[in-house]
Order: structure tokens, then sequence, then C-alpha cells
């Protein structure tokens, strides 16, 4: 059975080791987030580093996920000191449960505040695919994705919550069967 891959990219309007109460605050949210969402149904794993804390995203052992890679638009540091970026990737058993995950709870409550957090862009800030099972996906492949929305808007091949597609590639609108653009829900996640 196929598995849905969710990998979100927000750029941080501060770097990650700001001391600053704002980033602190975006930090112990998102270990909060990590707790309740890896006990979420539907959830099944998602990147972590072999070594964390030991450096920024790019100086990691992210073991089967691959080298950390991002999208081509990141213009911030790569460094301890200037990397100002937050990115997950994840796998769910289907797109209701990461629906489900990102809109309810804890993470909306962080949604609710992601702009004190994150800089406003134009590029997509999430993508979403379909990966046959026991398959993990990398960081590249998921930048890879996320530059295609970018250029090409949703398709089979890299998709959002409201232009989904089955793991056959039909357009399956959005998982609650209302239509695109939704009055009251965000089209984007941190």
């Amino acid at each position: 059975m196929p598995h849905l891959v969710l990998y979100t990219f927000g750029v941080l309007k501060s770097p990650l080791d700001d001391p600053g109460p704002l980033t602190r605050e975006l930090h112990d949210s998102g270990e909060a987030i990590y707790r309740k969402i890896s006990r979420h149904p539907g959830y099944l794993a998602r990147a972590e580093a072999a070594d964390r804390g030991r450096g920024t995203h790019f100086d990691l052992d992210w073991g089967v996920w691959g080298e950390f890679a991002v999208p081509a638009w990141y213009g911030k540091g790569r460094a301890v000191g200037t990397a100002a970026l937050d990115a997950t990737l994840s796998l769910w058993t289907d797109l209701r449960s990461a629906l489900d995950a990102v809109y309810t709870g804890l993470h909306r409550e962080a949604l609710n505040r992601r702009y004190d957090w994150f800089e406003r862009t134009e590029h997509p800030n999430y993508v979403c695919w379909w990966i046959p099972d026991g398959a993990i996906p990398t960081w590249q492949d998921a930048v890879s994705r996320l530059e295609h929305l970018r250029d090409h808007g949703p398709a089979p091949h890299a998709f959002t919550f409201h232009r989904s597609f089955t793991p056959d590639g039909t357009p399956d609108g959005t998982p609650d069967g209302t239509p695109d653009g939704t009055p009251g829900r965000s089209k984007d996640i941190p």
C-alpha cells in the first residue's frame, strides 16, 4: 500500500541559534508538536538526524533520508549562526491522517502563529506525494517535488492538501470533499 510523504520548508525570520524569545518559543513548541504528532493515527516516521545538536541541518547525518537539501530560493546561511530555516520530512499512511495532524491541536496553534517565526514568501512551503510501501524519501526528493509544485502547480508528482491526488494519480479534490479554496482553511503550513 502506498504511503504519503509530507515535506515542509520555511524560512525563519531569525537564525536557528538566535537566543531571542521568539526563536526559543519556536524550538519549544516544535519539540511538543513532534511528540504529539508521533502518536497521531496514520503517522509512520519522520526524518531525524542521528547526531542531533551537532551543527546545522546541513552538517547532520540523516541516514536513509539522505543529505540535507534546500530549495533554490533559500538564500540565507548554512552555517551555525546564519542558518534560518525549518524543514520536516514525514511519512503517513494516508492523506486524511496527515491533514488532520497538521490542522488540529498543537500544530494548528503553531500555524496560527507562523508569521511570528517565518518569513512570508511567494513559494509553496509544503508538498505531498505518494511512494511505494517500504520506500524512504530523501531530502533531495522533497526539494525536487517542492520546486516542481512551484514551477508547475499541483499534479500527481507533487500536490497539496487542497489539490490532491490518489496514489494512482486520479485527482482527489480535498480530503473532506470540499472544493479548493474553502474559506477559513489555511493553504500553507510551515
